[in-house]
């Protein structure tokens, strides 16, 4: 997603399931939620920081650890804190990724709320404690239903509100991953059909 706002550009979390963030210029900030492969793709990150090397990263710390080790520049935004670009404020809300089952490890997520208007939460249903108005809203994933997405829309009654995190319903990759990863040890089989191919069980 890129947002311009006060003559900026933001680009948030360039991950592994779109490609179009490695074709964007102009960029002044890239923003990283958290460190899942669909919030953050390492190569294409380097990517986009080589096309916009103008570019800053705000991020978190399990992010920053990973950043790190690649030795890509970033600056800490977490819950909390606050950034004045110009004329643009940005805040970091909320600590932790929303459970996605036991098994699967608990990483930071640092949602951001953009010039006093605009939150895109991440990976969780954080509420910012403000007034809201314009809401990304995330709407699929392995650790939400549909429902729970409605009433946080309505929890925090933004005057427009616009889906996010609905690349795994053309994927289908996360809907399946998860329980290809647990049901097996039970002795379950999971197939994954493939699209118009037949199968037999």
């Amino acid at each position: 997603m890129v947002i311009e706002e006060q003559g900026l550009k933001i680009l948030t979390d360039p991950g592994d399931l779109s490609t179009a963030q490695n074709e964007i210029s102009g960029l002044d900030v890239v923003l990283i939620t958290h460190e899942h492969g669909d919030h953050l793709h390492v190569e294409s990150l380097k990517v986009v920081l080589k096309n916009n090397p103008q570019a800053q990263v705000f991020t978190n710390r399990g992010v920053g650890e990973i950043l790190n080790k690649e030795g890509i520049t970033y600056q800490l935004l977490e819950n909390g804190q606050s950034q004045q670009l110009g004329d643009l404020v940005i805040e970091g809300h909320g600590q932790k990724h929303a459970p996605i089952y036991p098994s699967v490890k608990d990483v930071d997520n640092v949602g951001y709320f953009i010039n006093n208007k605009f939150f895109y939460p991440g990976d969780n249903f954080t509420d910012p404690g403000r007034e809201v108005e314009i809401l990304a809203l995330p709407v699929s994933a392995p650790w939400l239903k549909l429902a729970e997405a409605i009433d946080y829309a309505k929890l925090l009654k933004p005057k427009v509100c616009f889906p996010v995190h609905d690349g795994a319903l053309k994927t289908f990759r996360a809907p399946h991953s998860l329980p290809a990863q647990e049901l097996p040890s039970l002795g379950i089989k999971f197939i994954i059909p493939e699209l118009g191919v037949p199968f037999a069980i």
